[in-house]
């Protein structure tokens, strides 16, 4: 190895910071309840900061109450590398679930303040506002709005159940910041994060060098047939969306394994009508969710489902129709970047594989306008949001080593 190579992490130092953050909105479970723009997330914001300073950062927030602290370097005209994740978390959340990633990124600068290492970029590491989409509708806003996928207005006027706005909270905690939330020139972005899987504690391996995430499709499907009393209607006089639904169901099965193994299907909601017990339904309104990380297999999977779902109502006698709820495509990651985790791991002889990610994370945003990767470790059980969400200490530490390795190489 070479200097840059053999420089590690503190790996007790960020775990005690991971611990001590965990303690702000701690739950009876073990968990974290800190979500977005609440006063825990203030108060862990509020942490940060303080650390950030005595590592001697500059911070700021921005219009969207994203924070950055940056790290100068020797020409600060120049993009900086930078880093990050989120604090916020679901109502029932753990201790890792983004704040590893903001936390492995303050480490990664004081362990280059110990060394006494000078990058040429600037390094910044950032926490984008409600990554979660637990509070506020929908998720990754902060880094949506940053990157221009949404305007200011309408990040800003995004309402909670009680109908306060982000624009409000922002203001109630002096989060409300004078920079435009508008994308700078970066050199190169990294997110850490655990995977929220289970393939890499399942094949014994301590990181995944991410190479993109999946496209997802969302659908509501509604298969409409004829409501009849459950007793003296025979089965074959029957316009079941049922009959109906079980068939079409085993068929996106199907189509999944025949794009396997990166391939997803979920049917994670389902409402019949009228509802009632002896009552075959007249209408079945199913949540379809569709993932693959190519593109090209998406839309086919996409029209496929389509030709499913229109087939097997012909045979049935029902009628159906399909509205797209959502369509987030799928992202492909930066050479160089990936390059640059590859080699980080390779330096310091982890275990790893190239894969994908199955969830959405600001990185999805960032990625628009930014040079981007990912570095995956296991979390346990491949457990999250939820409050048993676990993560070893070792894998901590190899994460962070593999984004200080990742980040000394883009910051020069």
């Amino acid at each position: 190895m070479n200097n840059v190579q053999a420089i590690a992490v503190n790996g007790e130092r960020l775990w005690q910071s991971l611990m001590s953050m965990a303690e702000i909105g701690a739950t009876d479970k073990g968990g974290c309840n800190r979500q977005a723009l609440t006063q825990l997330d203030k108060a862990g914001r509020d942490l940060f900061i303080q650390w950030c300073e005595q590592a001697g950062c500059e911070v700021r927030y921005d219009q969207m109450g994203n924070l950055f602290a940056r790290r100068p370097g020797k020409n600060n005209e120049l993009p900086p590398v930078i880093t990050g994740s989120h604090l916020d978390t679901q109502p029932t959340g753990g201790k890792f679930d983004g704040v590893y990633g903001v936390l492995a990124g303050l480490e990664v600068i004081r362990t280059l303040n110990e060394q006494n290492i000078e990058t040429l970029h600037p390094i910044e590491v950032i926490v984008w506002t409600n990554e979660e989409g637990a509070r506020f509708s929908p998720a990754m806003i902060g880094s949506g709005v940053w990157c221009g996928e949404f305007a200011i207005d309408y990040g800003w006027s995004r309402t909670d159940k009680q109908g306060v706005s982000i624009k409000d909270e922002l203001i109630t905690h002096n989060m409300l910041g004078e920079a435009t939330c508008r994308a700078f020139d970066v050199k190169a972005a990294f997110e850490l994060h655990i995977e929220q899987g289970p393939i890499l504690e399942a094949e014994e391996l301590q990181i995944g060098i991410v190479q993109g995430v999946q496209g997802m499709r969302w659908y509501d499907l509604t298969i409409t047939g004829s409501p009849v009393h459950a007793g003296p209607t025979p089965m074959e006089q029957r316009r079941d969306p049922f009959m109906g639904l079980a068939d079409m169901t085993k068929k996106l099965y199907e189509l999944a394994a025949h794009y396997a193994p990166w391939s997803r299907v979920t049917f994670g909601d389902i409402q019949a009508l009228p509802g009632a017990r002896n009552t075959v339904p007249e209408q079945l309104i199913l949540a379809v969710d569709l993932r693959h990380p190519d593109q090209k297999i998406l839309q086919q999977m996409d029209l496929a489902f389509r030709q499913i779902v229109s087939e097997v109502s012909e045979r049935y006698q029902l009628s159906s129709s399909i509205r797209d709820e959502w369509n987030s495509p799928a992202v492909t990651f930066d050479d160089n970047c990936v390059a640059a985790v590859s080699a980080a791991v390779d330096a310091f002889g982890y275990s790893a594989k190239l894969m994908f990610s199955g969830a959405g994370h600001d990185s999805v945003y960032v990625s628009k306008v930014a040079p981007t990767s990912m570095i995956f470790i296991p979390c346990e059980g491949g457990i999250s949001h939820n409050e048993a969400e676990n993560a070893h200490k070792d894998d901590i530490t190899a994460g962070a080593n593999v984004l200080l390795g990742a980040m000394l190489r883009m910051a020069e």
